[in-house]
């Protein structure tokens, strides 16, 4: 049986499923804002910190490059607890962290407070997708993934337009002490109403922790998901971070504007998430994966090469650049969380972080490397940014090919034995 037939007979959500997705949209949404709010602020950050284009992308890179070494550290363990106290204890950290990037008042102490916040936020969001994994069929993580993705669309029609508006009026210190307030009440959210989530270690092997490890490390259908997901985290962390100086400084568009076009921008983002997930569940994911990456290569060529342009042109552009991209994230996520085994879940959605993270990084700095400030503080070369983004998402979207095989290949095993334990989802 094909995945189309498979996914025909769809699984309904129970009510504490519907609460766990909302929880875990709502976990992703502030750490997709505590590295997302860094973009839009990056032209105040460099003016008011007096710090170069290459040395704010440095600022991203550490993020990355701490998540991504912390991602690994953890995975050893990750299957070995409860995974509702990894999260909660992380998330503290990650609050922690951010709460420091509010109180930086120079290059060097907002560099050492991403790096912090970096560190706890690459587990948060392992765990996270571990708990996915467990709690959800195959046949359910399109939408489940299209909800939670929505935290990127969330994050851009309330977070950054009411962060840009703080830091516009009273600084950009304030968009910061937004996530750690909110992150504050979520926490206790998670606290109270999110149920322990242990059933993987009735999967418990003999497996010490660096054994663990090094088997998830080296696994060979393992390491294709890994190289995957490599190759798509290249992409949105190369344009990104430079995203709003582009904005303002090459494409004429004013500061005072950039609230109202991430708000529409999140909005439509708001509206096709769920609809994209809808649809990967419902047709075969790696087709819309494919369509996805089509549509964002377009639309990465088009943007990188604009010159001055109206408001409404460049609203329309990054309505478009952001379904493809969105139309890739999804399919990608839900057929990469099938993978890995019940028992090494934990572990591989930490390197899997630990790639995306290191990987973004070294595409921050490779990208702060190749633009140019000029003078008139417009970027040069940000054209050339492009061109090696869309030669990264030509190169995932073969690797997605053998990630999808291998995912076919194993639902059609699974019909041949039950799974271990109702409550590991297949």
């Amino acid at each position: 049986m094909n995945q189309t037939q498979q996914v025909n007979q769809k699984p309904s959500f129970t009510p504490y499923q519907k609460l766990v997705v909302a929880i875990l949209a709502l976990l992703q949404f502030t750490i997709i804002l505590d590295f997302m709010v860094l973009s839009p602020l990056g032209v105040i950050l460099i003016k008011e910190l007096s710090i170069t284009p290459k040395e704010f992308g440095w600022v991203v890179s550490a993020y990355a490059f701490s998540a991504g070494i912390s991602g690994v550290l953890a995975a050893g363990f990750a299957d070995k607890y409860d995974r509702k106290k990894l999260l909660l204890i992380f998330y503290i950290g990650f609050l922690i962290g951010t709460a420091l990037c509010a109180m930086a008042t120079s290059f060097q102490t907002l560099l050492i407070a991403r790096i912090v916040t970096g560190l706890f936020a690459g587990v948060v969001g392992s765990a996270s997708m571990a708990i996915v994994t467990d709690l959800f069929p195959i046949q359910m993580r399109g939408r489940v993934m299209g909800f939670i993705t929505m935290a990127f669309g969330g994050s851009q029609v309330l977070g950054i337009p009411i962060g840009l508006q703080l830091a516009n009026s009273w600084g950009w210190h304030y968009a910061f002490w937004l996530i750690v307030l909110f992150g504050i009440i979520l926490g206790a959210i998670i606290l109270f109403y999110m149920k322990p989530v242990a059933e993987h270690l009735k999967l418990k092997t003999e497996k010490n922790p660096l054994d663990h490890l090094l088997h998830t490390v080296t696994f060979k259908p393992y390491i294709i998901g890994f190289l995957g997901t490599m190759l798509l985290a290249t992409g949105g962390f190369m344009l990104m971070p430079f995203a709003s100086t582009f904005t303002i400084n090459n494409l004429g568009i004013h500061q005072d504007e950039l609230p109202k076009l991430y708000f529409i921008t999140g909005i439509c983002s708001l509206i096709t998430m769920p609809l994209i997930g809808r649809v990967a569940d419902k047709l075969d994911k790696y087709m819309v994966f494919l369509a996805g990456t089509a549509l964002s290569m377009l639309m990465v060529v088009v943007y990188t090469q604009l010159g001055h342009t109206t408001f409404a042109m460049l609203t329309l552009i990054n309505i478009i650049m952001f379904t493809g991209i969105m139309s890739r994230m999804v399919p990608a996520g839900a057929l990469t969380s099938a993978i890995p085994q019940p028992q090494d879940r934990g572990a591989f959605m930490s390197v899997n972080s630990s790639v995306q993270q290191v990987s973004g990084g070294i595409a921050a700095a490779v990208a702060g490397s190749i633009i140019v400030e000029n003078p008139d503080k417009t970027l040069s070369h940000f054209d050339t940014v492009g061109y090696v983004t869309v030669g990264a998402m030509v190169v995932a979207a073969g690797i997605m090919y053998f990630v999808n095989r291998q995912v076919q290949k194993k639902m059609g095993a699974s019909k041949q034995a039950k799974p271990v334990g109702e409550a590991l989802a297949t």
